[in-house]
């Protein structure tokens, strides 16, 4: 199976919609992704993810199914007191960078300040929801892989988020969320493609076949490229 994760095109976060850009790399997206052969598109519920899906899903005909659990992660602390940068998990990692504190740390939501970040807790829903997804398409988790039951389609588009993305990937290949964070930021429609061997009754990785390919917007501005 290769699911295709796209991040939404230049928002305005504010109405959760596309700007005029936005809905031009939407568009770009489309085009670039309608020979992909996709068979179903999923898409979060959050209005820019939304609304860069329908450009693919009216080219090829399809019907957008929703998951919210891929919704934007949120960040602060849990009680409300001052935490760095209001948790932003970016400005997070770029601290752990500065100070010296290695990204690859498995521990650090164990650790001041980490440990008073909400994050925390988007990121372990992420991870849950995403096996519970990843089950539902033939695929079931054990320990640190899945085991494979038969794939349900060959290629699947997933319309999500920075943040989302971020969990996701952490967590599908074992990577600490705020090394994720630092290391694989996503262009806006940048496209990954995700692939688990159709290997009946086996254990099987994902493997990264492409990342983050935004070649369809080329010419086209981008901002702020690696906010959420």
């Amino acid at each position: 199976m290769r699911i295709l994760f796209v991040r939404h095109g230049h928002p305005n976060y504010e109405k959760d919609c596309l700007t005029d850009l936005g809905h031009l790399h939407a568009a770009a997206a489309a085009e670039r992704l309608q020979h992909e052969g996709i068979q179903k598109i999923f898409s979060s519920t959050c209005g820019r993810a939304l609304e860069t899906a329908g450009y693919t899903a009216r080219k090829l005909g399809l019907n957008i199914t929703e998951f919210d659990f891929m919704r934007e992660i949120g960040w602060g602390t849990l009680t409300g007191e001052p935490l760095y940068r209001d948790g932003h998990p970016w400005d997070n990692a770029d601290r752990m960078v500065l100070e010296n504190i290695p990204l690859a740390d498995p521990d650090v939501f164990e650790k001041e300040p980490f440990c008073r970040n909400q994050t925390r807790e988007y990121v372990q829903m992420i991870a849950k929801e995403a096996d519970a997804w990843l089950s539902s398409l033939g695929f079931d988790r054990e320990g640190h892989y899945y085991r494979c039951r038969g794939e349900k389609y060959q290629t699947i588009a997933a319309f999500g988020h920075g943040g989302a993305s971020a969990a996701m990937f952490s967590h599908l290949f074992n990577l600490p969320f705020l090394f994720v964070c630092h290391s694989m930021g996503i262009h806006y429609t940048g496209i990954t493609a995700v692939t688990l061997k159709n290997q009946p009754d086996q254990l099987v990785t994902p493997c990264f076949e492409i990342f983050n390919d935004a070649r369809h917007i080329a010419g086209l501005e981008i901002r702020n490229v690696f906010d959420r």
